[in-house]
C-alpha cells in the first residue's frame, strides 16, 4: 500500500525519541459488495493498481506483482516535486477470503524510510463485507505515522468505491490449466469460443501479449454488432492476464479486467474480475445480465476444452 509522499517532506534524521519510531495504525472500512469481491479486489494485482494511489496527484507504478506467499510486490510512488518513493510488498500468508498478512518496505533516494507488518482481516457474506487492516509501523528515517494513515486511508477509501463496481466471475473447468490457458491466449482459438450463446466473434487484429491488443466486433444472434477493443497491459503465462475494456477501437474505457488462472487437481479454477470505470457502467451491465453472459462465456470456454 503506498503512503501519501506529499504529506512528509524531505527525508530527515531519525527520530530522537525511538519510542517514537513505532505506532500501530488501525483501518476498518465496510463495503456494499460481496465477501468474495472485496477478496478479489484486495489482492489482485490488476485491482489493486486501479485503487492503490491514495490522490489523483499522486502516480503509482507497478513494477512487479506476485500475489502467493513468497511472492512480493514492487511500486513506485511518483509525486511532482518529491523524491520517488519506492515500496516492496511481500506476502507472508494468503488465507482467501478470510486474510492476508504482507510487511511493506519503503524507501526514497536510497533511504529506508519505513518497515511495517500488514495485517487484513476480512469478513461478509454474498452482499456485504468489511475490511479490517492493523499496521504495525516502524519509522527509520522520519516519523511515518501521519503519511502513512492519511496516504493508507486514502487507498482504502479508494478500494471501497472500486469493490462497490466491480464484478467477478469463476468456475472451475474440467481441464488442466495448460489447456485451459491456451484455448484463452491462442489467437486461433480465443475467438471461437469468446463471447455469451448465440454470440460470435470478428476479428479486425488480434495480438496476445503484454502491449498487445485484439480489436473485434461482438456480433449478436440478431445481428447487432458490439465493438470492442481489449488491450493486455500484462500477460503471465498460464497464471494471469490484465487488461482493459473498451468501446470500440481506440473508444473510451469502461473497465480494467484481469482472468487468473489456477490449477487444481487436473482441473482450473477461472477467475474473470472487471472493475467498471463509473458505478453507473457497473449498474447498467449488471441491469443488462452481464453476469449471467459472463458465466456463459466461461461455460463455452470449458466446452471448448472438455469436447475434444
Amino acid at each position: 500500500m503506498t503512503q501519501n509522499p506529499a504529506s512528509d517532506g524531505a527525508i530527515s534524521a531519525m527520530p530522537g525519541d525511538r519510542k517514537d519510531r513505532f505506532t500501530t495504525l488501525t483501518f476498518e472500512r465496510e463495503v456494499t459488495a460481496p465477501l468474495s469481491v472485496l477478496w478479489e479486489v484486495w489482492t489482485a494485482p490488476a485491482a489493486r493498481a486501479v485503487w492503490a494511489s491514495p490522490s489523483p496527484a499522486v502516480t503509482v507504478e507497478f513494477l512487479e506483482a506476485d500475489t502467493r506467499v513468497g511472492g512480493r510486490e514492487v511500486s513506485v510512488c511518483r509525486v511532482e516535486g518529491h523524491p520517488d518513493i519506492r515500496c516492496e510488498c511481500g506476502w507472508l500468508e494468503l488465507q482467501p477470503e478470510l486474510c492476508s498478512v504482507n510487511c511493506e518496505v519503503t524507501s526514497s533516494e536510497g533511504v529506508t524510510r519505513s518497515v511495517a507488518l500488514v495485517t487484513a482481516d476480512i469478513s461478509g457474506t454474498h452482499k456485504r463485507s468489511r475490511l479490517a487492516v492493523t499496521v504495525q509501523l516502524s519509522s527509520l528515517a522520519q516519523d511515518m505515522k501521519a503519511g502513512y494513515r492519511e496516504g493508507f486511508g486514502a487507498g482504502l477509501d479508494n478500494l471501497v468505491g472500486a469493490a462497490e463496481r466491480t464484478m467477478v466471475l469463476q468456475r472451475v473447468i474440467q481441464a488442466p490449466r495448460s489447456i485451459v490457458w491456451g484455448a484463452w491466449m491462442n489467437p486461433e482459438t480465443l475467438p471461437q469460443w469468446w463471447g455469451p450463446e448465440g454470440f460470435s466473434c470478428r476479428t479486425k487484429r488480434i495480438d496476445l501479449r503484454t502491449g498487445g491488443e485484439w480489436v473485434f466486433d461482438m456480433l449478436a444472434p440478431d445481428g447487432t454488432v458490439f465493438p470492442n477493443h481489449h488491450l493486455y497491459n500484462e500477460v503471465r503465462p498460464e497464471e494471469r492476464i490484465g487488461y482493459t475494456l473498451h468501446w470500440g477501437e481506440n473508444g473510451p474505457k469502461h473497465a480494467d479486467a484481469w482472468a487468473a488462472f489456477e490449477g487444481r487437481d487436473g482441473a482450473t479454477k477461472v477467475t474473470l474480475g472487471m472493475i467498471f470505470s463509473t458505478a453507473a457502467e457497473f449498474q447498467e451491465a449488471k441491469g443488462f445480465g452481464a453476469v449471467e453472459l459472463g458465466l456463459q462465456t466461461l461455460g463455452k470456454l470449458e466446452r471448448f476444452v472438455t469436447s475434444g
